[in-house]
């Protein structure tokens, strides 16, 4: 399924200290399932999915959100797209083509402690279930 439609702006939340020019790449460990290594690199055109992505990221740095341009071909990400929502009102996508960060935003809704820690408690379910992801 081709996201050819949309235009973004884009959004990729992580922990990742990174500068504008660099290049986000597919490769990584999923945030929900650490055991997978992800075939795609996953973003989304709304900001505040970035945010909560970027809370829920790996690694002990702070939440950041990213403006990505994708420097290749994109499809809407099956894992919420039709699987969990008619269509794709998340506006959430996938490549295995790398994203640019082209800038970066702070103004992102946080997650209070206890939102976090329930988030995080729900994500330790789907490991330990082996629940499925879409790679």
């Amino acid at each position: 399924m081709s996201a050819a439609h949309e235009t973004g702006p884009f959004f990729h939340g992580t922990k990742a200290d990174l500068r504008i020019g660099d290049l986000l790449v597919a490769g990584r460990r999923s945030n929900y399932r650490p055991s997978i290594v992800m075939n795609h690199i996953y973003f989304t055109a709304q900001r505040d999915g970035a945010g909560l992505a970027a809370e829920l990221a790996a690694g002990d740095g702070e939440p950041r959100v990213y403006i990505v341009e994708p420097t290749g071909p994109f499809e809407d990400d099956p894992n919420v797209t039709d699987k969990k929502f008619p269509g794709n009102p998340t506006r959430s996508y996938r490549s295995t083509e790398p994203l640019r960060i082209v800038g970066e935003i702070t103004d992102f809704p946080r997650l209070t402690p206890d939102a976090l820690a329930d988030w995080k408690r729900r994500i330790a379910a789907i490991e330990e279930s082996g629940g499925e992801i879409i790679n």
